[in-house]
């Protein structure tokens, strides 16, 4: 009751300072071209044990009648009818995020409610250096939040609230895989516009969506949605009603990206229980082999992901080798001699995403993964035991 009645103090006052007419009042922010590539960036984060997956809670029904909740495979384009269902179903379960940071600012961005106990999954950047995050609700009611859990590189975060309102119950969360085409909605409140529903398509799968923190988060689903400034931590949700991705960034025009249902399950469950998630941590950096890679290091198959660094404090120092760079007559660096890994823990890898997305969602630090490498035209097994992601600290 108490953060509720702070939370109404403190929107009056943020209207009657007129502070919605600054500059960057959003918290969303394009996504720069990021160097990490690959695996593990070369500078550090913060990290937690991942735990046990959440107490099971009681959310909307999907808008199917299947008790396991899956993503809906609908071909063709949806009937308005889908979109109207799917917004009254929907709407309520999803707020608006108002931060003032530490540094003054002012952030907006949107969020959902996750679990019975009323606790709100949003974007990281969304409440990075929080002083005070107020949430607002469909029916107009403002709550103060406490952040509880955060991830830096997943850009999950989880938020408390007191007083949630008892129509806002939490929206499933699908256990099935979209796929390229399927249709999809984004709702938020981009610009501060509450209440949004935007839809398209699953544009691609298994992307890595690069930051401007110089690494990239493994496992996204782009979308041509549109997903503009403040849709940042709002659901990407299939035509059932249930969540397939958090809305993360856009890059141009019809190319957005939201943080796969799957990174969910694995990251979201631990920053509830002890506020971080620990990563596991192979210390290498890769690229995808491409047919020049392929030719330059005398391949026969166009696939793997080869090894082009080892990073600081890497487990897999003096067991996986690392390439040299050449370049062309045109000045562009090629890596050569390094090994390729086309396969961990028996699963096939044909491109650094998924050697990327299988480490998160399959492994834990202190684990060893078996590695099957090319090095010199031969393979060869290898055996690491992953490290702990190091931290990593932006402020």
């Amino acid at each position: 009751m108490g953060r509720t009645v702070l939370a109404v103090a403190v929107a009056v006052l943020m209207l009657t300072a007129g502070c919605q007419g600054f500059v960057g009042g959003t918290a969303d922010s394009r996504s720069s071209t990021g160097s990490g590539g690959g695996i593990s960036p070369s500078t550090p984060a913060p990290a937690a044990s991942p735990a046990t997956p959440a107490e099971s809670t009681t959310p909307h029904a999907p808008l199917t009648t299947t008790r396991n909740v899956r993503a809906a495979h609908t071909v063709g384009p949806a009937a308005p009818d889908s979109y109207r269902r799917l917004y009254r179903h929907t709407i309520d379960s999803v707020v608006k995020i108002k931060v003032v940071r530490t540094t003054g600012g002012i952030a907006t961005g949107s969020g959902f409610v996750y679990d019975a106990q009323g606790r709100i999954v949003t974007n990281r950047h969304v409440v990075r250096r929080a002083e005070t995050v107020m949430v607002r609700f469909r029916n107009g009611e403002w709550a103060i939040g406490e952040v509880i859990g955060t991830d830096v590189y997943t850009d999950l975060a989880v938020i408390d609230v007191d007083g949630r309102p008892s129509f806002a119950t939490p929206l499933p969360i699908t256990n099935g895989s979209v796929r390229p085409g399927e249709p999809v909605v984004a709702l938020g409140s981009p610009f501060g516009l509450e209440g949004t529903i935007t839809h398209g398509i699953v544009s691609g799968v298994n992307r890595s969506m690069p930051t401007n923190l110089g690494f990239t988060i493994p496992d996204t689903i782009q979308t041509d949605a549109p997903i503009n400034p403040g849709n940042s931590g709002g659901p990407l949700l299939s035509l059932n009603g249930t969540v397939v991705g958090v809305n993360r960034a856009t890059r141009g025009d019809n190319v957005g990206f939201a943080i796969s249902a799957d990174v969910l399950r694995r990251v979201v469950p631990a920053l509830v229980e002890r506020g971080s998630f620990h990563h596991p941590y192979l210390g290498v950096r890769t690229e995808t082999v491409t047919p020049i890679i392929a030719a330059a290091n005398g391949l026969s198959e166009t696939r793997g992901a080869i090894v082009t660094e080892l990073l600081p404090n890497s487990p897999a120092s003096g067991i996986v080798r690392p390439a040299a760079t050449e370049y062309t007559d045109a000045g562009r660096a090629i890596p050569v001699g390094g090994d390729i890994v086309v396969r961990i823990d028996g699963r096939t890898i044909q491109t650094r995403q998924e050697l990327a997305r299988y480490l998160l969602l399959h492994t834990r630090p202190g684990e060893s993964v078996s590695l099957t490498v090319l090095r010199n035209g031969r393979r060869h097994k290898l055996t690491v035991q992953l490290a702990r992601r190091p931290e990593y600290s932006d402020g």
